[in-house]
């Protein structure tokens, strides 16, 4: 009963027409999913000897296409909801880099043009984590969700992501112990594409729940195929950065430690997604590789928001349910169904040999006999 009432009191965004952010975002959503369909047929039917050409070119139109979305739901929000302007023009000006960079690479790629595209958008991102840093840094972050410090588990929340920092870092260790761990201009560039299509789907929301948590259209998944092509430790840094960015978007932000459990630490799990791409046993099962680590990162990110909703969200129990209750429900409601959307695309993309194909070119290291 709990959690049909909270999904009833949820924002249901494709059928919202009431502001322009949200007409826009309407048709945004129908738009995309229109061109996702025409893309999957578009994949199957190109010729075998065609299919690696598509795949790369596509890609970059896709990036191009996120940004723009992603730039126009910036706008708008600036204009409709007030965002600070510390927030809103670097976050702008890392879309048009990225952007013009993919557009730069759909006609020409070299080495020289990885460097220059990765450093211009290391650069930006780089004041965009600084902007934030300031922007919660003044204190109001509390206010802004109603709450003040005296309403929060300060102790328990250092100690849980204390623990989950550390659990996730010895995770990506050990299972990613014959990685490479340096991040060449390729990884780089297509870590900024991955993290641009995540954050332009994320704006594209199904519905959002009232105190924060939105289902998307596989918002998770580009995230979660960067990990499965370049491995677990820079999976882990593209979720980390990811999950900064989330910050920006729906800034429900209150204490330092609840920040880094619903933020970079809960997104930086994701990058578990890519535990079994190596697994041999399972190499002619790419959608079964892809939905296991899927569902491991999903499952670790649900854990990340539950231990931060019952230390820091607590006081938003209903009277008689207890804080751990109602963060486990709250989480599932959104968190789970946003797993399940990207897990069921994801396998559908690696269903196709070509894709696979072109994902697997980025396998470096020989295949694991175990995990």
């Amino acid at each position: 009963m709990y959690l049909y009432s909270l999904l009833e009191s949820a924002v249901w965004y494709p059928i919202l027409f009431d502001t322009p952010l949200n007409a826009v975002r309407s048709v945004a959503i129908w738009l995309t999913l229109a061109l996702v369909i025409a893309y999957l047929v578009c994949l199957f039917a190109v010729k075998a000897d065609k299919k690696g050409k598509f795949l790369t070119r596509s890609a970059y139109g896709i990036v191009v296409y996120a940004c723009a979305l992603c730039t126009l739901f910036l706008i708008l929000s600036f204009q409709e909801d007030g965002i600070e302007k510390i927030l809103f023009i670097p976050l702008l000006v890392l879309l048009v880099c990225i952007a013009g960079g993919a557009a730069t690479l759909f006609f020409k790629r070299s080495k020289a043009i990885y460097l220059t595209l990765g450093a211009l958008v290391a650069s930006a991102f780089a004041a965009v984590l600084i902007c934030i840093g300031i922007h919660f840094a003044s204190g109001k972050a509390a206010e802004i969700n109603w709450l003040n410090n005296d309403d929060v588990q300060s102790v328990w929340l250092y100690i849980a992501s204390a623990v989950s920092i550390a659990a996730l870092l010895l995770i990506a260790r050990f299972l990613g112990k014959n990685e490479p761990e340096d991040f060449d201009s390729k990884s780089i560039t297509y870590a900024a594409i991955c993290i641009a299509m995540s954050f332009a789907l994320s704006f594209m929301r199904i519905v959002r729940l009232p105190q924060g948590g939105s289902i998307t259209p596989a918002s998770l998944l580009p995230l979660m195929i960067y990990a499965y092509m370049f491995g677990i430790k820079k999976g882990v840094f593209a979720g980390f950065a990811y999950g900064l960015l989330q910050a920006f978007q729906d800034p429900a932000v209150l204490h330092p430690a609840q920040f880094l459990l619903d933020y970079p630490v809960a997104f930086a799990w994701i990058g578990l997604a890519g535990l079994f791409s190596r697994f041999e046993k399972l190499d002619k099962l790419p959608q079964v590789q892809f939905a296991i680590g899927g569902v491991i990162a999903g499952l670790g990110r649900f854990f990340m928001h539950f231990l931060s909703g019952t230390f820091a969200f607590g006081v938003f129990a209903p009277e008689g349910t207890p804080a751990a209750l109602y963060s486990f429900l709250y989480q599932a409601g959104y968190v789970l169904p946003d797993l399940a959307i990207a897990i069921a695309f994801g396998v559908a993309l690696f269903s196709s040999k070509a894709f696979v194909k072109e994902v697997r070119k980025f396998r470096t290291l020989p295949l694991k006999k175990a995990v």
